[in-house]
């Protein structure tokens, strides 16, 4: 049965993905994201391959932004169905230098540390990781109220299990947007909205590319650490999300299934580095 599938962060490597591998199913995708170009290429992919999928550009953080975007996808679709919560991200603004205090990080103006943090870089990431669920939510919940085999589906992360070093607002966001969804599930459970999260683990993506490989393609440091404490000793594939999406999305298969946060990882989570 086709769905009307609202995603956020569209237009990134991983909600793209999930974009069209659900418009390869029959179903209509609405893709929303601020980088209006990237969403609409995935769209002119969706549709060449004879799918069915419009782009909005859409900021997340802007209430009445995300209300005219939603009465644009009735217009075209109809109510949503399903919302995947994509959006999301860090910011050099609240990434610091050093992994670990080092002495003199109290009086230093010239790069990052945990003391200069910028208060207003702390304030996006953590919004567009966290208030970036909330105010899609808010818009299109309703659409689902009443109505069979709708259900969020939020992507967190790793983060919100063992938080990593230089990054504390989107560490903290995750691990808001997994307690929020469970949060969600059990005030919405008695309405049959299902409310579920995906943790993905260590993906390439356009956001952390740079993090991860040096300008000429050879791994960072932090790379190194990232495998080593990762057992599957590798970066996932965006492909390998899709079984899990599909299973929480789909009511036959998780009809049962709400409040959970499902780690992808290669064994990340489970790992005390011993």
């Amino acid at each position: 049965m086709s769905k009307v599938i609202v995603v956020t962060g569209a237009g990134g490597v991983l909600c793209s993905g999930f974009a069209e591998f659900l418009a390869k199913q029959g179903h209509k995708i609405a893709l929303l994201d601020l980088n209006d170009v990237a969403a609409g290429e995935v769209a002119n992919r969706i549709v060449a391959e004879g799918g069915i999928a419009k782009a909005y550009k859409c900021n997340v953080l802007d209430k009445v932004c995300v209300e005219d975007v939603h009465a644009q996808v009735l217009a075209d679709f109809g109510k949503c169905d399903i919302l995947i919560n994509g959006a999301g991200g860090n910011n050099p603004r609240c990434t610091t230098t050093h992994e670990e205090y080092e002495q003199g990080d109290e009086n230093v103006t010239d790069f990052l540390t945990f003391f200069n943090i910028d208060e207003k870089g702390f304030d996006f990431v953590f919004d567009l990781n966290l208030k970036g669920v909330l105010l899609p939510s808010q818009v299109f919940m309703p659409d689902m109220l009443g109505r069979d085999g709708c259900c969020v589906l939020n992507i967190s992360s790793m983060n919100a299990y063992r938080p990593l070093t230089k990054i504390p607002a989107y560490s903290a966001a995750k691990a808001a947007v997994t307690n929020f969804t469970s949060w969600l599930a059990v005030h919405f459970a008695g309405t049959g909205i299902r409310v579920n999260a995906i943790a993905p683990g260590f993906f390439v993506t356009n956001q952390n590319r740079a993090l991860l490989f040096d300008e000429n393609g050879n791994p960072t440091p932090r790379t190194e650490k990232i495998l080593r404490s990762t057992p599957m000793k590798r970066f996932g594939e965006s492909e390998e999300l899709l079984g899990t999406l599909e299973w929480l999305l789909d009511e036959t298969k998780s009809g049962f299934v709400t409040g959970i946060t499902v780690p992808v990882d290669g064994g990340f989570s489970a790992y005390s580095g011993v």
